[in-house]
């Protein structure tokens, strides 16, 4: 995936969800959007370093997006709306060697659940084959090299992995995949020190024959694509 053009800046504040203040190169301060509704915990501590992007939308009312968060652990994509772009390049590429490689007519974006309780991120469909998957994405590091998600309680991520379950009840491939966004983390876990309920309900899903992935980003802040396979710590 090549990336807009980044200007570099400093981190003065995070708040109101999805609003940042910064400052640009200059020293201007600058509010910008920040497309992630997480926590965002350890990554948004003021003074550090930013890299944002500017839309030509004359719409819009913040023309700045913030991308990536230099924090202490390594550096940090942020905009979560990359992520679900990020896997559907991987899977018409077949990096994500579970599933295999998939044509751009196979895979459907924001498929609705069958059970009419929201929708999954993606759905391969090749014949009678179903794979439902649902994406993750991780920018919470707790100790060496360790992530975890989610950063909050989050009664929509436990229903996503409730869902999950009962697809493959019925005979589909249930896959969570959790895109790792964050360079200093080198395996991911369900934080179960944030939302015990979650990583409870993502123990038994794979129990229950539920998929549980994890994949690393690499970004050279003009181009940014999955990598590689993380272990999954169940117990870390």
């Amino acid at each position: 995936m090549i990336l807009p053009e980044l200007q570099a800046g400093t981190l003065v504040r995070r708040y109101k969800r999805f609003l940042a203040d910064i400052t640009d190169a200059q020293g201007k301060l600058l509010t910008i959007h920040c497309p992630n509704t997480g926590a965002m915990t350890g990554c948004v501590d003021p003074g550090n370093k930013v890299y944002y992007s500017r839309s030509d939308n004359a719409k819009r009312k913040y023309p700045h997006t913030l991308e990536f968060i230099e924090s202490p652990h390594g550096l940090v994509g942020v905009n979560t709306g990359r992520a679900n772009r990020l896997i559907e390049d991987a899977l018409r590429s077949g990096v994500i060697t579970e599933l295999g490689q998939w044509p751009a007519a196979q895979i459907q974006a924001e498929a609705a659940i069958p059970s009419g309780a929201g929708r999954f991120d993606f759905l391969l469909s090749q014949g009678t084959e179903q794979i439902f998957v649902e994406v993750k994405s991780v920018t919470l590091h707790v100790e060496a090299g360790l992530g975890a998600f989610p950063d909050a309680v989050s009664t929509r991520a436990l229903k996503h992995v409730e869902e999950l379950q009962l697809q493959v009840r019925q005979g589909a491939r249930g896959v969570l995949l959790f895109c790792v966004q964050h360079l200093g983390i080198e395996r991911v876990s369900a934080a179960a020190h944030i939302d015990p309920k979650y990583a409870e309900a993502v123990r038994k899903a794979a129990e229950n024959g539920v998929e549980i992935l994890a994949y690393a980003c690499k970004t050279d802040l003009r181009t940014m694509s999955l990598s590689h396979r993380l272990p999954f710590d169940f117990c870390p």
